[in-house]
């Protein structure tokens, strides 16, 4: 599970990081459609990347994920099909997980090298479609992204997704703003418990 970081303040990512890795969520993803990520990335890989993995978001061309991957992201994910990302993921041996949506998108994304495949937006189509598109594509490591919430997480999972990645019903601004730690801690457990009790 992937707790998905689309902030516009940036200046509490390491108190972020500890709550959420106290609730079992170690896997931290930033996005780069605010203009720190890159500097915080570095800065939560140095202190808490031996217990988490820590990567970079909303990655749009290969030079933002060079960037990204020169300050520390351990991985890279994308919203769209981008070749030359993951071509450039290839090179220097990170993982990425690459946003599709159509059959086509995500087939073309893995055959292209992707490690996952980010259904986005999964909203769209729910567990259903996720069920859908495992079926005939079992290979595909599939990761719905956009909208995962408490209710459907554990659908995902039953409909075939390798993992799942939350954004602000894990991560809420007015939490992190209020310091609400504990709560943040609280949210990461219950993701962590349905995921794990529809794995079982």
């Amino acid at each position: 599970m992937t707790a998905v970081v689309r902030l516009n303040d940036l200046r509490r990512a390491s108190q972020l990081a500890d709550a959420l890795l106290a609730g079992g969520v170690r896997c931290i993803e930033f996005t780069l459609t605010n203009r720190e990520a890159v500097a915080v990335i570095e800065q939560v890989r140095k202190s808490h990347g031996d217990r988490m993995l820590v990567g970079a978001g909303t990655v749009l061309d290969a030079e933002s994920a060079r960037t990204a991957i020169s300050a520390g992201a351990q991985f890279v994910v994308t919203p769209t099909l981008r070749a030359a990302t993951i071509e450039l993921c290839r090179r220097y041996s990170t993982p990425i997980l690459c946003g599709a949506f159509s059959p086509t998108e995500i087939l073309t994304a893995w055959e292209a090298g992707a490690d996952w495949v980010k259904v986005f937006p999964a909203s769209v189509g729910g567990p259903r479609y996720l069920r859908e598109i495992a079926g005939p594509l079992p290979q595909i490591k599939l990761v719905p992204t956009g909208g995962v919430s408490l209710d459907n997480a554990g659908e995902f999972i039953k409909a075939g997704a390798a993992a799942i990645a939350v954004g602000s019903n894990l991560v809420k601004a007015s939490q992190v703003a209020a310091g609400a730690w504990a709560e943040i801690t609280e949210s990461g457990r219950r993701f962590i418990d349905v995921v794990a009790t529809a794995r079982r």
